[in-house]
C-alpha cells in the first residue's frame, strides 16, 4: 500500500552502490537510525540485498537499497552478489555511489562509476570516511573529479562513523527523488525477516572475533526460532555456522570451545539489545563442502 504524498514531499528508492569495503552498510545504518545491516572490517561483509526505509514526516520517504560490494568474483556466491549489485544499481530513482575518501578514487571506484553511469537514475557521489582525511583540502580534487570528469550531479562528503554530513546527504537525496507516493507505509522499516537479520548479526560477531581468519568461508543460517509463551517473551534461537572444511570447523570452535562460546555470548547480547527481548542462543558449526558454489545453500542463505 502506498501513501499519497503531501505537497513538497519526495519519495522513492535510493540504491547504495560501491566497491567492496567502502562503508555502505555503516552508512545505511546511520541514515535510517537503526542497526540493520551487518558491518565488519572484512571485505564483502554484505552478501544480500536489503531494503531499509526512512520516513520523514512532511518531507517524504527514502527506501534505501543496500547492495553487496562490487569486486572480482571467484565463486558462485560472489558472482551472484555482484549481479545483485548490478541489478540494484538500475532499480533506484537515485543511485548513490559510495567511495572511501581516505583511500581516494581507485580503479574499482572508477569501474563502479562506469556501472552507475549506465543507469537512467540520477547519480549522486558520496565520499565516505572523511573523518580519516587530513587535511580536509585533500577532498577537493576528489570532489572535482567526481563532479567533473565522472559527471555526478552532486558530490557529498560524509562520515558514516561520526554522522558528519549525513543530514546534508539526506537533503540532497530527498531533493533528487520524484514527487510521488511513498513506496511503503510510514511504519515500515525493512524487507528482511527478523530471523535473517539475526543470522547477519551473528555473522557480524563471528567476523569480529575471527578478524583475518576465514572471513569469507563462513555463513550463518537460523535453523530454529521459537517464541516462548511466557510473560518474559523469551526467544529460543538455534543457528548453524557453515564452513567448507573440517579444519575450518576446528578454527571456528576454538581451543576447548572458547571461540564459539565467546561468539555466542556476544551475539546473544547483541540480539537482545536489538530486539528488546531475552534470548537463548545455541550455535552449531557444520561443514558444508564448497557451499559458496552450491546454489541450494545460497538460496537458503538468501544470497541473490
Amino acid at each position: 500500500m502506498s501513501i499519497e504524498p503531501q505537497p513538497g514531499e519526495h519519495s522513492g528508492f535510493v540504491a547504495l552502490v560501491g566497491w567492496t569495503n567502502v562503508g555502505k552498510s555503516t552508512l545505511l545504518n546511520r541514515l535510517v537510525g537503526v542497526e540493520l545491516a551487518a558491518v565488519g572490517q572484512a571485505a564483502q561483509t554484505t552478501r544480500r540485498r536489503l531494503v531499509a526505509v526512512l520516513t520523514l514526516p512532511g518531507r517524504g520517504q527514502l527506501a534505501f537499497i543496500d547492495t553487496p560490494g562490487l569486486h572480482d568474483p571467484r565463486h558462485r556466491m560472489n558472482q551472484t552478489m555482484v549481479e545483485v549489485a548490478r541489478r540494484s544499481a538500475a532499480e533506484g530513482d537515485v543511485t548513490a555511489l559510495v567511495i572511501d575518501a581516505a583511500c581516494g578514487i581507485g580503479p574499482g571506484d572508477r569501474r563502479a562509476a562506469e556501472l552507475v553511469s549506465r543507469s537512467a537514475a540520477t547519480r549522486v557521489a558520496v565520499l565516505n570516511k572523511i573523518d580519516l582525511v587530513r587535511p580536509r583540502t585533500l577532498l577537493l580534487p576528489l570532489m572535482a573529479e567526481l563532479g567533473g570528469r565522472l559527471g555526478f550531479a552532486d558530490v557529498v562528503p560524509v562520515s558514516a562513523s561520526t554522522g558528519e554530513g549525513t543530514a546534508e546527504l539526506l537533503t540532497v537525496l530527498l531533493n533528487r527523488l520524484p514527487s510521488g507516493p511513498a513506496p511503503y507505509p510510514a511504519d515500515f522499516l525493512t524487507d528482511q525477516p527478523e530471523s535473517a537479520l539475526v543470522a547477519e548479526w551473528i555473522r557480524e560477531k563471528l567476523l569480529t572475533e575471527m578478524r583475518e581468519e576465514l572471513p569469507h568461508v563462513t555463513a550463518v543460517v537460523v535453523d530454529r526460532w521459537v517464541e516462548t509463551d511466557t510473560s518474559i517473551g523469551r526467544v529460543d534461537i538455534e543457528a548453524s555456522i557453515l564452513v567448507e572444511r573440517d579444519s575450518q570447523k576446528k578454527i571456528v570452535i576454538g581451543r576447548g570451545g572458547t571461540r564459539i562460546r565467546d561468539v555466542g555470548t556476544a551475539a546473544r547480547l547483541e540480539i537482545e539489545r536489538r530486539i528488546g527481548r531475552p534470548v537463548f542462543l545455541r550455535l552449531w558449526v557444520r561443514t558444508r563442502r564448497d557451499w559458496r558454489d552450491d546454489a541450494r545453500v545460497l538460496r537458503e542463505l538468501g544470497v541473490g
